[in-house]
């Protein structure tokens, strides 16, 4: 099943970005994926495309908002064509803003065909399956186009009739003193046309309640939020109208090693005493399931952070890989054996002797120390 990521997505910026950064983030893309700088890769040409789309769309007030409130379906004439076809932004406007100016409401009123509802599915991912991607099986109800009839509502061999209240307006005007009011027909209830013959399986509504197994292709690099369109998959249209689509947003569960940040992923690794003291190496694993060696240093301190590069979570947009972050912390021994704890009293012994110690932060601060205590005996 085809899949089309958001425009927001696309452009790797958060929904409410303003115009300076949609501008930046088109600009960086735009030179990443440019056909002259990938020459022969169909891949990055595609790419480049389906940035440029999006910036099209986003970088225009009217456009923005269409899509903000009925995403890719708002630039569909009739639900077919790509991402380019502005065709149908005529018929939303007027759906969105034809109550509040006197325009009937809109075209779907009038008997003519009307495009299914979108419909909204929550997917739960794992870590994991964020980063390697995954074929997902999902079961939705939804109103489905009524087959007999074709959605038209009418029983097959038979057709509407257009309403004679209404001639088919969907609307009836009444005066009230100096004013003109119009109100949704009475009659066929703003349809414009009345079923006299309705069909036996969808009772005249052109639609029937149905189960839906679909498979859907999600792609390597989702984050939480993600926002995956499905063409096709929503509700069916009536009276013919095509089919809205399937909005997938994706939610990633916790992990229990690493932390996400975009690209990035950060984990904390324990370090004994004495790793951190006289260095060492110690082995972190990655969600490619290959260990990761990393050079711990004589004198390592809590919180330092050490970065692997390429062994974070794939771009969504096929840019590689981000880093993996992993913080030391140093862990303090609770049992100690007989040996150990004679070991560590010869140190405690010979800490205060000349070289003992020489750690910056504990040096600095028993010298802050003393310059107080001799303030206090003066």
């Amino acid at each position: 099943m085809a899949t089309e990521i958001d425009y927001y997505e696309l452009l790797e910026v958060q929904r409410g970005a303003d115009d300076a950064t949609l501008k930046s983030a088109y600009r960086r893309l735009a030179m990443q994926w440019h056909p002259d700088k990938n020459p022969g890769d169909a891949a990055a040409e595609q790419k480049f495309k389906s940035i440029s789309e999006a910036y099209d769309v986003l970088k225009d007030p009217q456009k923005r908002a269409a899509y903000d409130r009925f995403g890719h379906a708002a630039f569909r004439q009739g639900g077919g064509g790509g991402g380019q076809d502005f065709g149908g932004f005529a018929d939303i406007f007027e759906s969105v803003f034809g109550e509040f100016m006197g325009g009937g409401g809109g075209r779907g009123r009038r008997g003519g065909p009307t495009r299914g509802s979108d419909l909204r599915y929550d997917l739960e991912m794992s870590l994991e399956e964020a980063y390697n991607g995954r074929q997902a099986t999902l079961t939705v109800e939804v109103a489905a186009s009524c087959d007999p009839c074709g959605g038209s509502g009418a029983k097959p061999g038979t057709s509407a009739r257009t309403c004679t209240t209404c001639n088919g307006g969907g609307r009836v005007g009444m005066r009230q003193g100096l004013f003109m009011v119009e109100r949704t027909c009475p009659a066929c209830h703003g349809q414009g046309q009345i079923i006299a013959d309705p069909c036996a399986s969808c009772g005249g509504a052109g639609r029937v309640e149905q189960q839906k197994t679909i498979n859907v292709n999600v792609p390597k690099g989702v984050d939480d939020g993600t926002r995956i369109r499905v063409a096709g998959e929503g509700e069916g249209g009536t009276r013919g109208g095509p089919a809205g689509d399937l909005y997938i947003f994706v939610h990633l569960k916790s992990h229990d090693v690493f932390k996400r940040d975009g690209t990035t992923l950060y984990a904390i690794a324990p370090l004994s005493i004495t790793l951190a003291a006289l260095g060492g190496e110690i082995d972190v694993p990655s969600l490619d399931k290959q260990q990761t060696t990393i050079k711990i240093p004589a004198g390592t301190q809590t919180a330092k952070q050490f970065r692997v590069r390429g062994k974070g979570m794939p771009s969504l947009n096929g840019g590689g890989f981000g880093d993996l972050v992993i913080q030391v912390e140093v862990e303090t021994p609770v049992k100690l054996t007989a040996r150990q704890r004679e070991l560590l009293e010869e140190f405690r012994a010979i800490e205060g002797t000349e070289g003992g110690r020489n750690t910056p932060k504990s040096q600095s601060f028993f010298d802050k120390l003393k310059g107080v205590w001799s303030e206090l005996t003066e």
